[in-house]
């Protein structure tokens, strides 16, 4: 039943897409190498927030052996921004593979490459390998369940379903569907508030639309709380210089950051500073972790070995300082 009205649903869909798809950089003069840089981006970021990162990223690496051949640093730095910092580390251990192996030209090769998973193979082998593979995120799950109306919970089985069924009426034009699906899910079918059913190619199709339940669907599993942790962020500046260091494993491990600790109750004194300069307060959400910072501007009399002393261009030029901390980078001038 789902199969058939799948089937339906490929051709106007295509048609749609052809006629509505945005401007993308990553849609042009396509390689493997390049769909699986967009495809690791594009992981829980923001398509705006990428465009003009992957554009950076490709002139400074414009191939996997460029990659290859950098240095972690200089690869994290230009990755700063997109946060998820483990995906910078990832595409560079497979570029790695790839410069001495070749890309992969199956499903299972590149699904084997580092920090790649089904929905990422799927996205890469269908784009840029010409290979019938669904790749199936959270956009396709909400489109899917209205079409639908199902009224499972969205879950890992619900994704190896939906791909069992996407798989089943893949036409040749594999990249066209697979980006028209996600497309579809971006910016017409869309998660929060109403979706433009009236700009939707299904909308004679979809029974969630036609019973007027769209909104329902996909169910959704009750999200866990996110933990909360409160720290005082210190901006250490002394002759011109700040202070920065390398955080070690766990959340953001291996990226530069300024001094920080846990808050505490009493009135922060650290490293011998002369005194606050300024104080301002952020937050920065994490996927289960939140971060509630006061920073403090201090100035020092003599810098502190257990740090990197830069200045504010070598700062913005070669340490990668993850965005959580970008409230307290406009205090490095």
């Amino acid at each position: 039943m789902e199969t058939e009205l799948l089937k339906k649903a490929v051709p106007p869909l295509l048609g749609w897409y052809r006629i509505h798809k945005r401007e993308l950089p990553w849609r042009e003069g396509r390689t493997p190498y390049s769909a699986l840089v967009a495809e690791l981006m594009l992981q829980q970021t923001r398509v705006e927030a990428v465009k003009e990162r992957f554009t950076s990223f490709l002139r400074r690496f414009p191939t996997a052996e460029a990659l290859a051949s950098a240095g972690e640093d200089e690869v994290l730095k230009e990755w700063e921004g997109l946060g998820y910092y483990s995906r910078a580390r990832n595409l560079h251990a497979a570029a790695k593979i790839i410069a001495k192996e070749g890309f992969p030209r199956t499903w299972y090769g590149v699904r084997a490459l580092p920090g790649v998973g089904d929905y990422t193979a799927g996205a890469v082998s269908s784009i840029a390998l010409g290979l019938p593979e669904p790749a199936v995120d959270g956009n396709v799950v909400r489109i899917l369940a209205r079409l639908f109306a199902d009224e499972e919970t969205d879950s890992p089985a619900l994704r190896k379903k939906y791909a069992e069924s996407l798989r089943a009426v893949f036409p040749p034009e594999t990249a066209d569907f697979t980006e028209a699906l996600m497309e579809l899910g971006a910016i017409v079918c869309v998660p929060n508030g109403s979706p433009l059913c009236g700009e939707c190619p299904w909308n004679k199709l979809c029974r969630a639309h036609l019973a007027g339940e769209e909104e329902n669907y996909p169910v959704r599993a009750e999200k866990r709380a996110r933990r909360v942790e409160i720290l005082n962020v210190y901006v250490l500046r002394c002759g011109g210089k700040y202070a920065i260091g390398k955080r070690g494993k766990g959340l953001l491990a291996g990226l530069w950051e300024f001094p920080n600790e846990p808050a505490d109750r009493a009135a922060p004194t650290p490293l011998g500073a002369k005194g606050v300069l300024a104080t301002k307060t952020a937050k920065h959400i994490f996927t289960h972790v939140e971060w509630r910072m006061t920073g403090y501007l201090l100035e020092t009399e003599e810098t502190d070995p257990r740090f990197v002393w830069a200045t504010a261009d070598e700062i913005r030029e070669k340490y990668a300082i993850p965005s959580a901390f970008r409230a307290f980078t406009e205090w490095v001038k």
